[in-house]
């Protein structure tokens, strides 16, 4: 303590109190009015005056915080309330468009072909994890008609197939992968040939048409679309032509398909559960024309 009172810092304190109480004296014996005495004032306590308000600002916030938590915290939970109701009506309203969506395209579907009949609109629930050829399952099964072999599509054109179906479930496996060819042909000129994928072209998203004759006139851009089968109605669009190439036979030429639908993506199809087979496929199959695909 006696350190202090001898130190630097005692003295300038001891120097600033006096000027202080000598402004103080003069202030008086001047009648209050030395603007110099209060621009001094103002320069010591200001700092003083600031932080005593900060100060106070501080401890009433934390005093008011205290008094009224349960107030607060009751208005924070209403205001979640309100917040997530906003939230599921947003949701609800997203789900009431897509589902009008969806009947849209199957009512315009249904007027399109009307000799085919369709699932109910089926939602992408779960895609098989590591599978290169993005297959997929869907929330519709056996309960709402749909068998295995039932071609899948989108308002745009093919996708796959169903290849295990439960009551309630479906699984698809899609135009990516080697297991599902379909015979298909060109807009244009009619070149026919097979559609079929692998996994270099799925790993592109892309899928191969081969045994298209060397003759075929077949060029970049032209559109493919299903030639007719007991599993496949005719005129289903397939896709587009990225690249025509000749076998390495040179027999036959091939070409690089870029589909219509891209599997990975979509998250709503329908499925074609029936149909009638056109004169040209019931000729194929050996079928007649009024016989339907509900037998494959």
């Amino acid at each position: 303590m006696k350190e202090f009172f001898h130190s630097v810092k005692f003295k300038i304190i001891i120097a600033l109190t006096a000027v202080l109480i000598g402004a103080m004296i003069y202030s008086v014996t001047t009648g209050g009015y030395s603007s110099g005495s209060n621009y001094l004032f103002e320069v010591i306590f200001e700092p003083v005056r600031s932080l005593s308000s900060k100060i106070s600002d501080k401890v009433s916030t934390s005093l008011d915080m205290v008094i009224n938590a349960e107030k607060y915290y009751n208005e924070n939970q209403q205001l979640k309330a309100q917040l997530n109701a906003i939230y599921n009506d947003v949701i609800d309203y997203d789900k009431v468009l897509q589902e009008n969506k969806e009947l849209r395209v199957m009512l315009e579907l249904k007027e399109e072909y009307d000799n085919y009949k369709f699932s109910p609109p089926c939602t992408v629930i779960a895609r098989t994890t590591n599978d290169p050829y993005g297959s997929f399952t869907v929330d519709k099964g056996s309960a709402d008609g749909i068998e295995p072999g039932d071609p899948v599509v989108t308002e745009t054109g093919i996708v796959g197939v169903c290849f295990e179906v439960s009551p309630s479930t479906s699984k698809v496996r899609t135009l990516y992968s080697p297991k599902t060819a379909v015979g298909v042909y060109t807009v244009r000129t009619k070149a026919e040939g097979i559609a079929e994928g692998g996994y270099d072209l799925a790993m592109k998203g892309r899928i191969r048409m081969s045994y298209i004759s060397k003759e075929s006139d077949i060029t970049e851009g032209d559109v493919i679309v299903t030639s007719g089968s007991a599993n496949y109605p005719a005129g289903q669009l397939i896709g587009t032509v990225e690249s025509v190439q000749m076998e390495q036979n040179g027999l036959s030429k091939y070409a690089v398909i870029i589909p219509a639908e891209d599997p990975n993506t979509i998250t709503g199809v329908f499925v074609i559960t029936d149909y009638t087979l056109d004169e040209v496929t019931a000729i194929k199959t050996g079928k007649q024309p009024e016989e339907t695909a509900d037998e494959h």
